[in-house]
């Protein structure tokens, strides 16, 4: 046998006959620690001191307990997954755990857009401080509101909406305002509230309400099967459009034009808007637009359709940081930042501000404003099956021309994340806390983008204005009759491509009950 020393389990036994075997091996009696003390007698018991002795000594013995069964082959598999059920418990405990704790440290040590620049703690202060008219506006700039209004019902004149502007207005000083509101197609009660409001603004004013607006005064287009509709972008670009009609009179000079859209806002953050963003040395704003952020629910972006980041590219996943990192990124990094003032090619957010010498038909072109056609109005896009929101075509056609878009470092249009607006009070009033711990959003929206592809590839992106280019565009045929085809021509490029996405939306003239305004044409093949 070797010399080295065997494991326990290794020694062989040797090998018996029956005689040796014929006598028992009692376990129990040969472990000492087995054995049942005798009970102590009656003396003991009598003495205390010599009871807890004996009581000592005794609690050292016990009886061995019988082994446990071996499990059974058919017991196995409901034991395995007993363990791996506890398991996978335990691991989901503990990111549940790490989860939470994030949220926590982040709300706490790195919130976001929670700590404005300083010139918005002193705005806010001076407006909630004080109670004379004008508080809100320190350098008294004139203000043109704007607003296009749909309120079926009324809830909204009559609601917080309605609240939130007259309080605008003694915040910006009843003269430094005009309000302009344009209502259309929203029933008698609709009416009715408007015209409640109207009694309560007091401002210079403009209430337009009409009953219908008739499609037939609008542009119409021939789609295949030969009928005639209307673009849904050249309705919504109308009833803007007429919201602004008093500055065609208007004499005068306004410094700011803000418009609203049916959203929930808080009036100091309109302030905010105006006045505070991208402020220069002096403390001015200086911008050509400057948008909110608009939420349908407390995590959703809702306004992708007008909004495009610095260098035209659209929008990623509609929640934080909003934006993708294709080509340079810029404005993804800008969100990152912090910054009040993120650069971007257009935006809208529910409520935007202008400098308003674009909207003005007495103003005189500079050199730093770029255009020479004043004043610039809400528009569509001219091709059939090319749609862009003519929210994002007003940007394109106050934006700072470039001889290359993909090398824009500034357009002068700005989305500011410190001012959100929301389309419901309980949107609104959670949009403080969720913004605490968007931070951690930003990894899983970088991986959502990869998954989903995005953004989705447009064509004319990086199309320059006035020079030639080859575009595929819809040419109908001879006959008028909707039918067409598809070709690639060359033509000189517009200022807009970057808006623009293959589609065609049209008005739904007869619409039943519950039924959408707009409805989408099929793209022919």
């Amino acid at each position: 046998m070797s010399s080295r020393l065997l494991h326990p389990d290794e020694y062989e036994l040797e090998t018996r006959s029956s005689v040796d075997s014929q006598g028992s091996f009692n376990l129990d009696e040969a472990d000492f620690e087995s054995q049942i003390p005798p009970r102590p007698r009656p003396l003991l018991r009598r003495v205390p001191f010599l009871s807890r002795v004996f009581a000592s000594t005794y609690s050292g013995y016990r009886r061995l307990k019988p082994s446990r069964p071996l499990i059974s082959a058919s017991a196995r598999p409901s034991c395995i997954r007993r363990l791996l059920f506890r398991r996978a418990c335990f691991f989901l405990h503990a990111i549940v755990g790490v989860v939470f704790a994030l949220l926590i440290l982040t709300a706490i040590l790195r919130p976001s857009y929670t700590r404005p620049p300083p010139h918005y703690t002193s705005l806010r202060y001076a407006a909630s401080h004080s109670s004379h008219a004008g508080r809100g506006n320190p350098r008294n700039e004139k203000v043109f509101i704007a607003v296009s209004l749909y309120d079926r019902g009324g809830k909204l004149a009559q609601g917080q909406w309605g609240s939130a502007v007259l309080r605008l207005i003694d915040l910006l000083g009843e003269d430094n305002v005009f309000l302009s509101i344009y209502e259309n197609d929203s029933g008698p009660e609709g009416e009715s509230a408007l015209r409640a409001l109207e009694k309560q603004v007091s401002c210079d004013k403009s209430i337009v309400i009409e009953e219908h607006l008739d499609l037939n005064s609008l542009p119409r287009v021939t789609i295949p099967g030969g009928s005639k509709r209307t673009k849904r972008i050249d309705y919504l670009a109308e009833v803007r459009n007429r919201a602004l009609r008093p500055l065609d009179e208007s004499k005068t000079p306004y410094d700011k034009l803000l418009y609203i859209n049916d959203v929930v806002f808080d009036p100091i953050d309109a302030l905010q808007l105006l006045f505070s963003t991208n402020v220069d040395d002096h403390g001015i704003a200086q911008y050509r637009a400057a948008c909110a952020v608009d939420f349908s629910n407390p995590f959703k972006f809702y306004d992708t359709y007008a909004t495009r980041d610095l260098q035209g590219y659209g929008m990623g996943l509609p929640f934080f940081p909003w934006f993708t990192t294709a080509g340079q990124g810029q404005s993804l990094k800008d969100v990152l930042a912090e910054k009040d003032a993120v650069r971007v090619r257009s935006c809208w957010g529910g409520m935007v501000a202008f400098d308003a010498r674009f909207f003005q038909g007495d103003t005189k072109p500079t050199v730093e404003m770029g255009r020479e056609k004043f004043p610039v109005r809400f528009r569509s896009a001219p091709d059939l099956f090319w749609e862009a929101s003519e929210c994002c075509l007003i940007h394109a056609d106050i934006g700072k021309p470039s001889p290359n878009g993909d090398d824009i470092t500034d357009t002068g249009v700005y989305m500011n994340p410190f001012v959100r607006v929301a389309y419901d009070s309980r949107t609104l009033s959670w949009l403080w806390t969720t913004r605490r711990f968007e931070k951690l959003y930003s990894f899983i929206h970088n991986i959502g983008n990869h998954l989903m592809g995005l953004p989705w590839f447009n064509p004319r992106r990086a199309e320059i204005g006035d020079q030639v280019v080859e575009e595929t565009v819809w040419v109908p045929n001879e006959k008028d009759d909707g039918g067409g085809s598809f070709q690639t021509i060359r033509r000189i490029a517009g200022n807009d491509g970057y808006c623009g996405r293959r589609g065609l939306q049209v008005i739904v003239e007869h619409r039943k009950e519950d039924q959408d305004g707009f409805e989408s044409i099929p793209v022919p093949t």
